[in-house]
C-alpha cells in the first residue's frame, strides 16, 4: 500500500475492526511501536481474551481494545483494517460507509478476504469447497443473524466486494496482494 508502511513506522492511528481475540491487533502493535492500535469487536468474551493475550505478550502502551461494531465505531484513523471480517458482517456496506467517515486525510482501508472467484464455477476447487463449507456453517449464518443480514459469506468474489466497497463511498479499490487463500485490497476515499 503506497506510503502506508512509512506512515505506520512514523506513528499513526490504526483500527483493527472485527479483531476477535486480537491476534492481528497484537501483530500490528508489535510491528509498529510508534503507532497506536485499537482492536474493536462487538463480542465481550473475545475482547477479554484479547486483552489477556496482549498483557501476556508484554504489549500495552500502544495497544487497546474497545467494544464496538464496524458500523458504529468512532475516532480518526490513518488505517482501518478488516482482516477476514467484512464478509461476516451483517451490514458490510454500512461498515464501509462508517470507515469513510472515520479516516484521516490520506487514510486507507485494508481488507483481507477469502480468495474467491466471482462465479460458482470459479470456486470448484479444493480451497473453494472448503470455503463454501465454512461459509455455510459459520460466515453466512453469522451475517444473517445481524442487522441487515447481507450474507456476503458465500464466496463473495472481488466483483461483489468492489460493488459493496465503492458503493459505500470509496473512490478507489485495488488488489495489492494475494495468496491461494486470500486477497488483500486497499480502498481509498
Amino acid at each position: 500500500m503506497d506510503g502506508v508502511a512509512a506512515k505506520l513506522e512514523a506513528g499513526a492511528r490504526i483500527a483493527d475492526v472485527g479483531c476477535g481475540h486480537g491476534a492481528s491487533t497484537r501483530l500490528l502493535a508489535a510491528a509498529y511501536p510508534n503507532s497506536t492500535v485499537v482492536g474493536m469487536d462487538p463480542h465481550t468474551g473475545s475482547l477479554e481474551a484479547a486483552r489477556k493475550e496482549a498483557a501476556e505478550a508484554g504489549l500495552g502502551t500502544n495497544l487497546s481494545f474497545e467494544q464496538g461494531t464496524a458500523q458504529h465505531f468512532t475516532g480518526t484513523y490513518d488505517l482501518v483494517c478488516f482482516f477476514d471480517a467484512l464478509h461476516d458482517m451483517g451490514d458490510p456496506a454500512g461498515a464501509c460507509r462508517n470507515v469513510v467517515n472515520q479516516l484521516a486525510p490520506g487514510g486507507a482501508l485494508l481488507i483481507v478476504e477469502p480468495n474467491a472467484g466471482d462465479r460458482v464455477e470459479d470456486n470448484l476447487n479444493p480451497v473453494g469447497a472448503a470455503y463454501y463449507a465454512f461459509s455455510t456453517l459459520l460466515c453466512t449464518p453469522n451475517s444473517l443473524s445481524q442487522e441487515v443480514g447481507t450474507a456476503l459469506g458465500a464466496q463473495a468474489g472481488e466483483a461483489r466486494l468492489r460493488e459493496v466497497i465503492t458503493g459505500a463511498g470509496f473512490s478507489s479499490l485495488r488488489r495489492v496482494a494475494e495468496t491461494p487463500f486470500n486477497i488483500v485490497l486497499e480502498a481509498r476515499p
